[in-house]
């Protein structure tokens, strides 16, 4: 497994200032680091990218950052979808630029976006041309797709590992995969391990969170049954930590997170990625 963490246990916007960062994780044993991308995260791409390289960092990115919401490919209105392509064009550039594996998210929609009608016929046809093109654009630079079903209180668009599969198989590009995130998948699912038996031909990488979005252990994710399966179907990806740093100012407050579950980044990334590994290992047994 390649273990990472995400930039939001320790800063609330990436920038030049924050390579130090980059070191701390090469510290802790890990060989990934996310970082989320947007109109409003500015820096030198390729000296982080360099930085990153140099560590031995593979890095992923996502658009955690300011996202127009009239970007969005699986908008209604065709003029929205065609902005929305080109804004995550330019997000694919921002990761080819750093050297990043991947760019991941709910790409196919806008996060918070939750439309409560039934869906239009065409609602996943048009989202799926969308997704083709974006893949299209993103392999000839080396880029991965991954796509991230997201709880049914950000998204409408795909929640679940069917949702997700359905879409990239409309979608029809090899380079397209999924995220799976163990935090917003545990409103949607009954059962974990049939949740990653149904994505397995496409999982690229995963969000390992709590369902608190803490650090995992100790609360109801089946970490022994992830890591079972992970086992079984031969997956040797990403395992990220993803949360929110309450100690930078009201940062997670305006993400969302009103109790405090990381109020120190590098503890957090040391308890849980210890968690991670032992579960890892008792796995393999």
């Amino acid at each position: 497994m390649k273990y990472g963490v995400h930039s939001y246990l320790f800063t609330d916007r990436w920038s030049d200032d924050q390579l130090h960062i980059l070191d701390l994780a090469k510290e802790l044993g890990l060989s990934m680091f996310e970082l989320s991308v947007g109109d409003d995260v500015l820096f030198d791409r390729r000296r982080t990218g360099k930085h990153a390289a140099s560590l031995g960092l593979d890095l992923f990115i996502g658009p955690g950052g300011a996202w127009p919401p009239e970007c969005d490919i699986s908008s209604d209105e065709p003029w929205d979808r065609a902005r929305g392509l080109d804004w995550h064009r330019r997000q694919v550039d921002t990761a080819a630029e750093l050297g990043a594996v991947a760019y991941g998210g709910a790409l196919y929609g806008h996060p918070g976006v939750v439309k409560r009608r039934r869906p239009p016929a065409e609602e996943y046809s048009r989202t799926a041309e969308g997704l083709h093109a974006l893949a299209d654009y993103a392999a000839v630079r080396n880029v991965v797709i991954a796509l991230e079903p997201m709880s049914h209180f950000r998204t409408h668009m795909v929640n679940t590992p069917e949702q997700v599969m359905r879409l990239i198989g409309l979608a029809d590009h090899e380079n397209l995969r999924v995220l799976f995130d163990t935090y917003h998948i545990v409103t949607e699912i009954r059962s974990y391990e049939a949740a990653l038996r149904t994505i397995a031909p496409r999982l690229y990488a995963l969000h390992a969170c709590e369902n608190d979005r803490g650090a995992p252990g100790g609360g109801l994710v089946p970490w022994k049954t992830v890591f079972s399966v992970l086992r079984e179907i031969g997956f040797d990806g990403y395992i990220g930590l993803e949360s929110y740093n309450s100690s930078l100012d009201d940062f997670a407050i305006q993400r969302g997170m009103f109790h405090n579950v990381c109020s120190d980044g590098r503890a957090f990334a040391e308890r849980g990625i210890a968690f991670l590994r032992r579960m890892e290992a008792e796995a393999q047994r």
